[in-house]
């Protein structure tokens, strides 16, 4: 079996400046494990850690490193709650599993920052809230009716006005926004390689450059072939999420791959600074396209949004978050912008989470949706209270058969079209 390329981190902001790596060498003999994870990015370390933490042994097989994917490469906000409204999830899913899912997709981010805290990741890490903001009147209209349901549920979430937007922002671009005070930022990949850190020493084994080449029974176990040992479990679990391939029949067709990008300025000066996001909250535009944005620990705003789908090399490939930054901001004219680089994360055509269970003790979670940082985390400790305690062990997510999206094969031209005609329904705000 032929060694596997080892491909360089992408030309990101975090690759520059994260915490070192911990060492996670490549599986070199076979192996025999009570579970198998497939996917080393967060859904995959915690999961092992948790699993770790009631005393099952776990191996983590990565392609690369950990972090490599949209784990490391992310917007780095911690974002409570799923892309539909509670209404909406209770009506999908019926009120007693609609509820414990609300109750635990807006749990993620205090879940996660705890996490942090428990085990000392040193991650850049703070829970300055976050804003979900509308620019016209479509999108209010929606704010509006998710605040009046988190606020009648009890969330400590408030809705801002325009005036208010502009002193939390220093834009006059808004109209309104929701701020839940549980949401938050960190440095995506110094966390990645902190949740190694941690699941190694609570017993897991981590493997980077070892791809999972095949997956089949071999009598009551599962068969792992890697380029150079084959692993055989008890039980997988496979959380690959933007990167899935054909590891598992049909897979890779119930997702859409999207590339997400992000543009850095170098630390700004603290007079220009203090002017953008005084209070250091996190947001993201309500809109059929994503726009989000922060300043971290050093001053530098991150800007992020759709980009091409394709790997971008620098910011000049995605200029145009930058002159949005100077729309919103004039007093960017001119800063110098340092790092522009996307990974890929997966959208559902349900835009839920994903969790399937196709063959006996076999687990699959992916789908992040955008909000992988917290929801992946917290998925962790779901997933592994169900590769524990079984297919009775209730979790609060639904398990679901795999569906291919129909028509799969012309993602990319789908969601270039889906772009072009969200920016143009934006811009003209219905």
């Amino acid at each position: 079996m032929n060694a596997p390329t080892r491909l360089p981190l992408p030309p990101s902001l975090y690759a520059d400046t994260a915490v070192e790596a911990t060492p996670t060498p490549p599986l070199t003999s076979d192996k025999s494990v009570p579970v198998a994870i497939v996917g080393g990015g967060f859904t995959g370390l915690s999961t092992a850690l948790h699993l770790a933490e009631q005393g099952v042994s776990a191996t983590v097989l990565e392609a690369q490193e950990p972090g490599w994917g949209a784990s490391g490469n992310n917007g780095g906000q911690t974002n409570p709650g799923l892309k539909h409204d509670p209404d909406q999830i209770e009506r999908d899913f019926g009120a007693d599993l609609g509820r414990r899912m609300i109750e635990f997709s807006y749990g993620t981010t205090d879940f996660t920052h705890d996490l942090i805290r428990r085990y000392q990741i040193p991650c850049e890490a703070r829970q300055n809230g976050t804003l979900r903001a509308a620019y016209n009147e479509a999108s209010a209209a929606v704010i509006e009716t998710t605040a009046k349901q988190c606020i009648r549920r009890g969330m400590p979430v408030k809705l801002l006005n325009a005036a208010e937007m502009r002193e939390m922002t220093g834009s006059d671009r808004y109209l309104c926004a929701m701020l839940d005070a549980r949401g938050g930022d960190l440095h995506p990949l110094s966390y990645a390689r902190g949740l190694a850190r941690a699941a190694i020493g609570a017993g897991v084994a981590v493997h980077g450059e070892t791809p999972a080449l095949s997956l089949r029974r071999d009598g009551r176990r599962w068969r792992i072939e890697t380029p150079r040992a084959i692993v055989h479990a008890d039980q997988v679990l496979l959380a690959t999420n933007g990167f899935t391939d054909d590891l598992w029949p049909a897979l890779r067709r119930t997702i859409v791959p999207v590339f997400s990008s992000i543009a850095a300025t170098a630390p700004l000066p603290d007079e220009v600074a203090r002017t953008i996001m005084p209070s250091r909250p996190v947001l993201f535009e309500s809109g059929h396209i994503t726009v989000y944005y922060r300043i971290d620990q050093h001053n530098r705003l991150l800007m992020g949004g759709r980009g091409p789908m394709r790997w971008i090399k620098g910011p000049s490939d995605i200029s145009y978050l930058i002159r949005y930054a100077e729309r919103l901001w004039p007093q960017l004219k001119g800063v110098s912008w340092t790092h522009g680089w996307n990974s890929r994360l997966a959208i559902t055509a349900d835009h839920y989470p994903h969790v399937h269970a196709p063959a006996e003790n076999l687990l699959i979670s992916l789908g992040c949706n955008g909000r992988g940082v917290a929801l992946s985390t917290a998925m962790g400790a779901q997933l592994a209270r169900r590769l524990v305690g079984g297919p009775e062990a209730e979790i609060d997510m639904p398990v679901t058969g795999i569906k291919p999206i129909p028509m799969h094969a012309f993602w990319r031209v789908g969601v270039t079209t889906a772009v072009l005609a969200g920016r143009m329904r934006d811009r003209l705000g219905v």
